[in-house]
């Protein structure tokens, strides 16, 4: 297919090249570059905050059904699209078109839910005395400038345009500028759903440029990121000085524990195929699997077997069922954690290396015995490597997993009743999943804690993050 012409968005109209700095966008698989990205500069980061404030004095006041109209239209247009939309996304981002399209039918979900969401809104009255009356509303925080990241280059703009709509927010999209084609195939479902120009924007940029200028202006109310903790930090103390509100969806460093009760097929079956979803690239992504040591060695032998067996290609071609890194940056971190596990006495048990001299292709791997000491059991690898490592019982296994100061996603695998309910418990993490990879979904929140970050999206959560809470008294 032909990759899409690409633009800025502001206050309804495209803005293309014309001499203006660019960003190459490389299709992951060839490394060939697929396009030009126009890059804004002040005087257009200027003009999507003045439209973004225009927007935000109409869109605050419309009511549940017009944003209802917009949102689940924008759900039927996003289905008509969804092999066109998927296809955009795995020529710049690599996943395969399995994944993509999931991952449109995740914003189709969302939308709608969402939809429904605007008629709940709710506040209440509180008890006062006759004559006097007291009530508890929710209003549109204002504003959103929003940061998304490239590995869910459709369902993460979905999520940062869909709650301030449903609230009566106006928002700025920053999508990453590896990933643009997806972010503004999103946008353009709401605009011709009908949701009016002024409101919603997207503008790509140098990344530090672009949060600085949003960030310091009064006209942003609230500030949502998905992305690295390290940028997280960043942008949360620019997000201070004018005491935004912040919605951190960080880094994770996703614990799996493996008890000697638990059905391994079924587990082995699970988590080798959410390991190596979308190359591992994924904040949620299975990455410390913590075996207790009665089933150590055949959950490591089965492991092995089901890597192994990953078939890794283009995402656009039949049979692939691993695509390519997204770009070089992350086969250069594999090397550099992998290399490092090794030389500290882990045991390179598959893969470790990067496959063919075209592309971002790098190999399923397993590590075995990693010590504590290595770099990836300290830092999130964001790539297709998963660390198992033997625990002696239960309370070793649950103080591996809080060891980290990530807490994302985690999962745990028994058939012991009591033990889930005390796993549940005692991990440390914004989401856990019990004998289950699915954390996940359109009524459900979706955030982490400690270095993971705070708030939720997804669910009515993620709408209430965009609203303010207002006391109104009268005598």
């Amino acid at each position: 297919m032909t990759y899409p012409e690409l633009y800025l968005m502001i206050d309804g109209q495209r803005v293309a090249g014309g001499g203006r700095r660019t960003h190459s966008v490389v299709n992951p698989a060839t490394g060939e570059t697929l396009a030009a990205l126009p890059l804004a500069d002040a005087a257009d980061l200027d003009s999507a905050l003045a439209a973004a404030q225009r927007g935000f004095l109409r869109w605050r006041d419309s009511t549940p059904q017009e944003r209802a109209a917009v949102l689940q239209g924008a759900a039927r247009l996003m289905v008509e699209r969804q092999e066109q939309l998927a296809r955009i996304a795995t020529l710049e981002q690599g996943k395969t078109l399995a994944e993509a399209r999931i991952e449109v039918m995740m914003n189709v979900g969302l939308f709608n839910f969402y939809a429904g969401e605007t008629f709940r809104l709710y506040g209440r009255a509180l008890v006062r005395p006759a004559g006097q009356r007291s009530t508890v509303t929710k209003e549109p925080v204002g504003p959103v400038a929003a940061f998304a990241p490239w590995n869910f280059p459709l369902g993460n703009p979905g999520r940062k345009l869909g709650a301030p709509i449903a609230a009566g927010c106006s928002v700025i999209l920053k999508a990453a500028e590896e990933t643009p084609a997806s972010a503004l195939g999103i946008l353009q479902c709401l605009l011709d759903a009908g949701l009016p120009g002024d409101v919603a924007q997207a503008v790509f940029g140098v990344p530090d440029e672009v949060s600085r200028h949003l960030l310091s202006s009064p006209i942003i109310r609230k500030m949502s990121f998905t992305g690295s903790t390290s940028v997280g930090k960043h942008l949360a103390k620019l997000a201070a000085e004018d005491c935004k509100r912040t919605t951190m969806e960080l880094g994770g460093h996703g614990p799996v524990l493996i008890f000697n009760d638990a059905d391994l097929n079924r587990a082995l079956d699970t988590v080798v195929a959410g390991k190596y979803r979308n190359a591992g690239q994924v904040c949620v992504s299975p990455t410390r699997f913590i075996v207790e040591s009665g089933v150590y060695e055949r959950f490591l032998t089965g492991f092995v077997e089901r890597a192994e067996k990953i078939v890794v290609g283009d995402g656009l071609v039949d049979g692939s069922i691993m695509g390519p890194m997204a770009n070089a940056r992350r086969l250069d971190a594999m090397d550099r954690l992998i290399g490092d596990a090794v030389e500290k006495g882990a045991r390179l048990e598959t893969g470790g290396a990067r496959i063919g001299n075209a592309g971002y292709f790098y190999a399923p791997t397993v590590l075995s015995a990693t010590p504590l000491t290595a770099a990836i059991m300290n830092e999130e690898p964001f790539g297709p490597v998963a660390l198992i490592n033997s625990f002696a019982d239960e309370a070793a296994m649950i103080a591996e997993a809080n060891r980290l100061p990530y807490g994302l996603a985690a999962y745990a695998w028994t058939s012991d009743t009591a033990r889930q309910r005390r796993v549940a418990r005692a991990i440390e993490a914004g989401m856990v999943g019990i004998n289950t990879a699915m954390i996940g979904g359109s009524d459900s929140p979706f955030g982490g804690v400690k270095w993971s970050g705070h708030g939720a999206e997804d669910g009515p959560e993620g709408i209430d993050a965009c609203l303010v809470t207002k006391a109104i008294h009268e005598g």
